[in-house]
């Protein structure tokens, strides 16, 4: 029972780093753009590629990153804690937005990406 309750722990926090993923992607690239017209049609795609795609991986580096340090770590010290899921929450929250700050460092700032 204990492995199934951890696998569905590490599931539904590998949904929420995907949504945080999403929202930064959103956040990053704005609202769609209205479709064009004539020529120019054919490149209507590319939002919703580069929303998908991106924020895909960014979503599993998130959640790649959490489940290591709660694996690893949080698991011994949040072992019988009061507040131990609300403590998970915030700890994938800061990896998120460290992971975010990295990216946007690096796309915007330093034009590495």
């Amino acid at each position: 029972m204990s492995v199934l309750k951890r696998i569905l722990n590490y599931g539904i926090s590998t949904l929420i780093a995907f949504l945080c993923a999403f929202i930064y992607m959103h956040i990053i690239l704005g609202t769609q753009p209205k479709p064009s017209t004539n020529f120019m049609r054919m490149f209507d795609w590319v939002y919703e590629y580069t929303f998908v795609y991106i924020g895909t991986i960014i979503g599993i580096i998130i959640a790649f990153l959490f489940i290591l340090i709660d694996f690893f770590y949080l698991n011994h010290k949040l072992k019988n804690r009061r507040y131990s899921t609300v403590i998970r929450l915030i700890i994938i929250i800061l990896i998120a937005v460290f992971v975010m700050t990295t990216h946007y460092i690096l796309e915007k700032v330093i034009d590495v990406i």
